[in-house]
């Protein structure tokens, strides 16, 4: 009788695989539209050979099923799930594996960002100058000063010129600098594919584009102000006066960061932590070395893993379940940090790359997690509530599946196993 449960249980991925073609791998269908009369005989089966068993005995003995799954013959993964409330790992399979995590990179790079800059840090780009104001005319140069914020818009660029106008200046003689001295000059990531659609690293960005000093040249101008001036890059003097400042706060950086899964503002938050380190310009280096600090105090090695960025986007991360796991943990016991990273994570069925998955199971409004996504690699990092109340940590990292949405619902029903009585 259980050997004719298996099977039915194995059978189930084979139908959402048909179906996942069908309807353009959309993760969504496998899991709502086509999760018809074979998966509900597959859950009721599951309930029956479990229910009768203590927790988290019964998590345990659902997971193992899971783990039987043909898909894992051809491909790796690495699992781990914590018991917060208990203080105790429930399960354990590969958890020291060495696998990339895709964008669930970015939790490394939030907890790190939130234990080293703290929850008030601000994101800041500056407007200065240096020569004095002289009826109505500043002869001197202006500098704008990068600060790798990566929310930089037009109303912030609105707000640069205005300040120069409130000032009384309606000519400029002189020289428009683009400071960008905070961090080093590569624009891409190290290990990062020529052929993805990859974000500009520079500090000084409007609207996502390095286009910063021509759109700052042309709003001077629409404002109606007279520039004769050249534009280049320099360093500003100390004796420069500001005249404006504009800033975001760590949680909107972190909540697109998160949501979305938005890696230009993932290399922002990283280039952050470099910068905390007093080194100038800032580079990958630098972050690294405070990811690795962070690392040891939670009781690992640094040295057992490879973080390359902070996005994710890099073929050179390497990280573990395990370790992802243990930063989950390190945030949940503190609170300037699980209370600024636990809103920022998708939430299972309900908005940000989660939003289509999970919808009508136990995990639906359950799960809180960051999703990850590279070919042939797909991960899951975050948080739910297990049915006796208890808060759990778990990390997923799927690696070498040829079909996202396959590995996609595997993670899915890992979630279902952990949320449902």
């Amino acid at each position: 009788m259980c050997i004719g449960w298996l099977q039915l249980l194995m059978a189930t991925p084979v139908v959402a695989q048909e179906v996942i073609e069908e309807e353009n791998d959309t993760l969504s269908t496998t899991l709502t539209e086509t999760v018809d009369t074979t998966q509900t005989a597959t859950l009721m089966a599951d309930s029956l050979a479990t229910d009768t068993m203590p927790w988290p005995e019964s998590v345990r003995k659902r997971l193992d099923r899971l783990m039987e799954h043909p898909m894992l013959k051809t491909s790796q993964v690495g699992l781990m799930v914590y018991d917060l409330t208990a203080d105790s790992a429930i399960y354990r399979f590969q958890e020291r594996q060495l696998l990339r995590p895709a964008s669930t990179m970015k939790v490394v790079t939030s907890v790190t960002a939130l234990d080293k800059l703290g929850d008030s840090f601000q994101f800041k780009t500056k407007l200065m100058y240096t020569g004095k104001i002289d009826n109505h005319t500043l002869q001197g140069d202006i500098y704008c000063v990068g600060g790798f914020d990566p929310r930089f818009n037009s109303d912030d660029m609105r707000a640069f010129t205005e300040s120069l106008r409130k000032m009384g200046v309606d000519t400029i003689r002189g020289r428009l600098i683009a400071d960008v001295s905070m961090k080093d000059d590569k624009q891409f990531g190290e290990g990062w594919c020529w052929d993805d659609d990859n974000p500009v690293l520079t500090p000084l960005l409007i609207g996502r584009k390095d286009l910063f000093m021509e759109r700052f040249e042309q709003g001077l101008k629409d404002d109606g102000m007279v520039v004769e001036c050249q534009k280049t890059t320099g360093r500003v003097p100390g004796n420069a006066f500001e005249v404006c400042t504009r800033f975001h706060t760590m949680d909107q950086v972190l909540m697109k960061m998160m949501k979305e899964s938005d890696n230009l503002y993932a290399e922002s938050m990283f280039y952050q932590i470099a910068a905390s380190t007093g080194n100038r310009p800032a580079s990958a280096r630098s972050a690294r070395s405070v990811v690795n600090k962070l690392i040891r105090k939670i009781g690992l090695n640094p040295a057992h893993y490879k973080v390359a960025d902070g996005s994710g986007l890099s073929l050179y991360n390497y990280v573990t379940a395990e370790l992802e796991v243990a930063l989950l943990r390190y945030a949940y016991r503190n609170n300037n940090i699980y209370l600024h990273l636990y809103p920022s994570l998708p939430i299972a069925g309900e908005d940000g790359t989660l939003k289509k998955r999970m919808k009508g199971t136990f995990a639906e409004g359950n799960v809180h997690a960051k999703t990850g996504t590279l070919t042939c690699v797909t991960s899951l990092a975050g948080y739910c509530t297990a049915a006796n109340g208890h808060q759990l940590a778990f990390a997923i990292l799927n690696q070498g599946c040829l079909r996202d949405a396959d590995s996609r619902a595997f993670q899915d029903r890992v979630c279902i196993a952990l949320c449902k009585p």
